[in-house]
């Protein structure tokens, strides 16, 4: 359900409830797995997926 004062805080609170610890945990092994290939890996195309990633999730990288 979106509402116009949807913050990452609430859903950071929203997750914590309907997230099991392994569910977290493949999250971030997979997170940490795809950066870690990315950051290696410095092809160009790799590095715009980053990028695009990074927008996509609401950070502001330059």
């Amino acid at each position: 359900m979106a509402t116009a004062n949807n913050t990452v805080t609430g859903r950071i609170e929203q997750a914590r409830f309907e997230l099991s610890a392994t569910q977290v945990a493949v999250g971030v092994a997979l997170v940490a797995a795809l950066g870690f290939t990315l950051l290696f890996l410095q092809e160009p195309a790799a590095h715009d997926s980053l990028h695009n990633f990074r927008h996509a999730a609401g950070i502001t990288c330059h």
